[in-house]
This record gives structure tokens, C-alpha cells and sequence, in this order.
């Protein structure tokens, strides 16, 4: 250990938090087993898909252009399809963050005089000019989507009265944020995202469920497509890229579904048959094979950072106890300067750009300054090791990823001496 206790010193970690450190880890050692058991689980779902499939090093081969023909894409999303349970998907390069995805995914599968319902509150901050909640050119209410929510009630669960009240002949999509972005509220597990999906279809079967899935791919055994999503929606610089994705986003569902997406996303008529991957289809294929491990080490990563910092005082979101349902970890810190000081001890665990010090900035699509540090290989990579959070009341961080468990223990252990150094425990 002492030899450990030396690495930890070069960069900067006290003794002090080195020992705190290792008496949370002695108390977690079955929660990590069972993290490594659904990680197993997943792993072969994953490999079953690309065998079924017949994956080939000929589906590696890059194009150009029009992309007519893509053998290595079309396999790839049917890959995804049949990992997810879906009849169809449509994984791109050219979806080139989880907003965009959702946003193509809506504005396929939505018409002038529809309304879109979000039965779990406000959407994430990027998808308030999309839909055109805060205005924004372009947006779904530009071009005649209305749009409703009803919130979670105080204790979290849904409000089945108020959801069946809002649900109206207008009513064509709802959107499910099973994560939670930057709210406090739980996120959602696929049991209750298949509880509120069945709601609804007995209100109207017609109605299409979409959920993004961001940050939850991998987090259990099943997606929400098994418990009756239509669609549901993700970034490959989040969970399903596995770190290696250089870009790209998914939509996997139902075949008319995911069809309107890529109208969309090319050209009426187009659709899927165009697209070129570039040679990006290497790093998408061995990103989805990894990418349950790495799953298993963000979520450490995040159930080490709860119960470290509950062990000091602070408000957790889960707390040390509670299940997981996304790799996020939000920590309550009441103090913009310790927020400050946890995105830097982020970044100076980074393997790039470590010497940088994150600074707050106006970030687009945000109703104010944000803070991020993220010193990855993949430009905004939210799988690897990151935090980030907005500059306002409560002053909570968002802690996420990290490829390795060591790599997320080493960020989460920095972040703790950064708040030391700067005099605010």
C-alpha cells in the first residue's frame, strides 16, 4: 500500500484523504460485485449481438460521399437494434450530440398541430429551444408543435392524474428524461419508465413513448425498449461509445419510428440509405463492445463519490444507499467556490489537459454560466472522467464517467483535496 500511497502523493492527495478514501472503500465491496455481475450480463447481450450479426473486419471498412452501401453501418445498427430489443436503429456520425438526436427524433416523428407531453417535468436545459420552451429559431414550436409537461409530484412519483388530464387528441409524443440532467429529482429506473408507458398507452396505444436514454445504457439489465418504449435516444460520446466513439448519436425503436428519424436526419426519400461513416465504424463497434466495463467503472466511480462525500456532511443525489439507474452523481456543494475547486481537482486527473484550470462560461444552450471539466480523449466525452454544473443556487456538481474505476477514484480523490487545499472543509 505504501508504494500506492506515494503515486497518490505526486499528485497532490494528502494522507488524510487517502485514508478516508480507503475506509469508504472497505464498506462498498458487495456493491461493486453486483455492479460487476450486471456488467457480465450485459457484456454477453452485447457480444450475442455481433455474432448473430456475423461482424466482420469488412464492416471496419471506411466511405466517402454519398455512403451507398454501407455494409459495416447497416450492420452496426442492426447490432444496436437487436442489443436495445428493437426492430430498427439508426446509429450516425452525423447525430452529432445526444440534443441533436433528440431533437431529430422529434421533429421526425412530430407534425404541425401535434403536441408533445413530458410527463416527468422540465426537459434537460439543451432541449428548452428545441422545443421551443425558451425561444430559439428553428424550434418545434416554430413550426406548430405544441408542447405540455406535467411534474413529478414532491415525493418524486409521477402524477398519473394530472399526466391523464394533460393527454389530449393533440397529444402524439411523450418524452421521458430518464435521467435527471440538472434537477435533483431521482432518476428513473426502466420499472418505472415501463410503469408510466403503460399509463399512458391505456389512455392512447397510438401515442409514441420516447425516452432519452442518455447516461443509462448498461446501468441495468434491460432498456427501456423491453418495457414498451417506441423509441429511445443517446449520444456515443456518452455510455454506448465505451470511450472510443469519436462522435455520433443513436435512435432505436420501432421500424416507422426510427424511418422518420433518418427522413430527417438526410432527405424525405433518403433516409437510411445515405450517410458515409468515414472509418469512424471501428471505434463504434469495439466502443459498444467495451462499453458495458465501462459502464461497470463510471458506476463505482459515481457510489464511491456519494458515499465519500455524505461521509463529510454534503447532500447526495442518490445518496450512498440507493440504487443506480445512470452513471450521474450529483453532489450538493452550497458554495460556488467548492464547486469551482471539484471541477478542478476533475481536471487535473485528466490524462489531457490536466494543467488547465476550468473556468465558468457562458455555454450555449444554457440559461447560465456552467463550469466543466473534462480533459478527455474525445472532445466533451461525458463517459470519461467529467464534471460539470451550472453557477447557480445550489451550487450542485455533476460527476460522471471515467473509462477505468481507477481513473474515477483518482478524480473523485483529487476533487476532495482540491476543496481541502482551498480552505472550504
Amino acid at each position: 500500500m505504501s508504494d500506492l500511497n506515494n503515486i497518490y502523493a505526486e499528485f497532490g492527495i494528502s494522507q488524510k484523504v487517502v485514508d478516508l478514501s480507503e475506509k469508504v472503500l472497505s464498506s462498498l465491496e458487495e456493491r461493486f460485485l453486483e455492479i460487476d455481475k450486471n456488467a457480465e450480463f450485459n457484456q454477453m447481450k452485447v457480444l450475442a449481438a455481433m455474432q448473430k450479426h456475423k461482424v466482420s473486419d469488412i464492416h471496419f471498412a471506411a466511405t466517402t460521399g454519398y455512403g451507398y452501401n454501407d455494409l459495416g453501418r447497416d450492420v452496426l445498427e442492426d447490432v444496436y437494434a437487436t442489443a436495445f430489443k428493437a426492430e430498427a436503429a439508426l446509429v450516425r456520425p452525423q447525430l452529432v450530440s445526444g440534443t441533436h438526436a433528440l431533437h431529430v427524433a422529434l421533429s421526425g416523428n412530430l407534425r404541425p398541430g401535434d403536441e408533445l407531453l413530458s410527463p416527468v417535468g422540465k426537459p434537460y436545459d439543451t432541449l428548452e429551444e428545441v422545443i421551443g420552451i425558451r425561444d430559439s429559431r428553428g424550434s418545434l414550436r416554430e413550426y406548430g408543435v405544441t408542447y405540455s409537461q406535467v411534474d413529478l409530484l414532491p415525493d418524486g412519483s409521477f402524477d398519473f392524474e394530472g399526466i391523464r388530464k394533460a393527454i389530449n387528441e393533440k397529444t402524439k409524443l411523450v418524452t421521458i428524461q430518464r435521467s435527471k440532467g440538472y434537477a435533483t429529482r431521482k432518476t428513473l429506473s426502466v420499472e418505472q419508465i415501463g410503469e408510466l408507458i403503460k399509463f399512458v398507452k391505456s389512455i392512447n396505444p397510438n401515442i409514441i413513448c420516447m425516452v432519452d436514454n442518455c447516461y443509462g445504457e448498461f446501468v441495468e439489465r434491460i432498456e427501456p425498449i423491453e418495457v414498451g418504449a417506441d423509441m429511445i435516444v443517446g449520444s456515443l460520446i456518452k455510455n454506448p461509445g465505451g470511450g472510443l466513439a469519436p462522435i455520433g448519436g443513436y435512435i432505436v425503436g420501432t421500424k416507422e419510428c426510427v424511418d422518420n428519424a433518418s427522413y430527417r436526419l438526410s432527405a424525405p426519400g433518403l433516409g437510411k440509405e445515405i450517410g458515409a461513416s468515414l472509418g469512424m465504424n471501428t471505434s463504434m463497434f469495439q466502443g459498444f463492445f467495451l462499453s458495458p466495463t465501462v459502464v461497470a467503472g463510471a458506476l463505482k466511480g459515481a457510489i464511491f463519490a456519494a458515499n465519500l462525500y455524505e461521509s463529510l456532511g454534503f447532500d447526495c443525489h442518490p445518496n450512498a444507499t440507493e440504487p443506480r439507474f445512470d452513471i450521474i452523481q450529483e453532489i450538493t456543494l452550497r458554495d460556488p467556490k467548492a464547486l469551482c475547486a471539484f471541477c478542478e481537482g476533475i481536471q487535473a486527473a485528466a490524462p489531457v489537459d490536466s494543467y488547465v484550470k476550468p473556468e465558468p462560461w457562458a455555454m450555449p444552450g444554457y440559461d447560465s454560466d456552467v463550469i466543466m471539466a473534462a480533459g478527455a480523449f474525445v472532445g466533451g466525452s461525458s463517459i470519461e472522467l467529467s464534471a460539470d454544473g451550472p453557477m447557480k443556487e445550489p451550487y450542485s456538481v455533476f460527476f460522471q464517467g471515467g473509462l477505468t474505476w481507477y481513473h474515477a477514484k483518482l478524480g473523485i480523490m483529487l476533487s476532495l483535496q482540491k476543496i481541502y487545499d482551498a480552505g472550504l472543509l
